[in-house]
C-alpha cells in the first residue's frame, strides 16, 4: 500500500531512528525526532505498545492552544505544563500543545477489534518530557518536542496517511 493526499503528502514514523518524516510523494521536506513506546510496537489494545503499518490523521486537535498546553481526553486543561529538557521521566503520560488522532487503516491489522489504533487513542504529541525525545519512552503514542509539533501542525492536513515502520 502507498498511501498519500492529493496533494502528495504522507508522513513516515521510524522506530529505528526515532524519527518523524514529512514527504511530498517521495521526497522528504522534513523531519524530527521522535520518542515511540518504551514497550516496543505492537498492535493490540493495553499493550502501550507503538502500532505499526498505515494510519490515517482523522483529527487534529490544539491549533490555538499555546505552547505547553495540557490536554486530557482531548482537551485542554488550561494548564501549561513544565517542559523538561532533562531525562526527567513523569509518572504520568501528559499529552501537550498539539494533538494528530489516528486511525489505523488495515483492518485486522490497525483497525477493528483488539487491534484498533482509533480506539486505542493513539496519537502524534508534544510531551512535556522533550529530554527523552529520540529514544523510547512513551506509552504507544508518538511524542514530539512542542516546537516541532508546532511546525508540523500546519503542514498536514486531515486524512493525511501515516506509516509506522520498524
Amino acid at each position: 500500500m502507498r498511501a498519500q493526499t492529493r496533494d502528495g503528502l504522507w508522513l513516515r514514523v521510524r522506530l529505528s531512528d526515532q524519527s518523524v518524516c514529512l514527504f511530498n510523494r517521495d521526497s522528504v521536506i522534513v523531519c524530527y525526532p521522535v520518542s515511540t513506546s518504551r514497550f516496543g510496537s505492537g498492535n493490540l489494545e493495553d499493550s502501550q505498545k507503538t502500532p505499526l503499518g498505515w494510519h490515517r490523521i482523522c483529527e487534529k486537535i490544539g491549533e490555538d492552544a499555546p505552547l505547553g498546553m495540557i490536554f486530557i481526553s482531548r482537551k485542554p486543561t488550561g494548564r501549561i505544563a513544565v517542559i523538561y529538557s532533562d531525562t526527567t521521566d513523569k509518572s504520568e503520560d501528559e499529552i501537550t500543545t498539539r494533538i494528530f488522532r489516528l486511525e489505523g487503516c488495515e483492518k485486522g491489522f490497525n483497525q477493528g477489534g483488539s487491534v484498533d489504533s482509533f480506539l486505542r487513542q493513539i496519537y502524534i504529541h508534544g510531551t512535556p518530557e522533550e529530554g527523552l525525545i529520540g529514544k523510547p519512552a512513551s506509552h504507544g503514542c508518538v511524542r514530539m518536542k512542542n516546537r516541532d509539533i508546532i511546525d508540523l501542525f500546519p503542514r498536514v492536513p486531515i486524512l493525511t496517511y501515516v506509516l509506522i515502520e520498524q
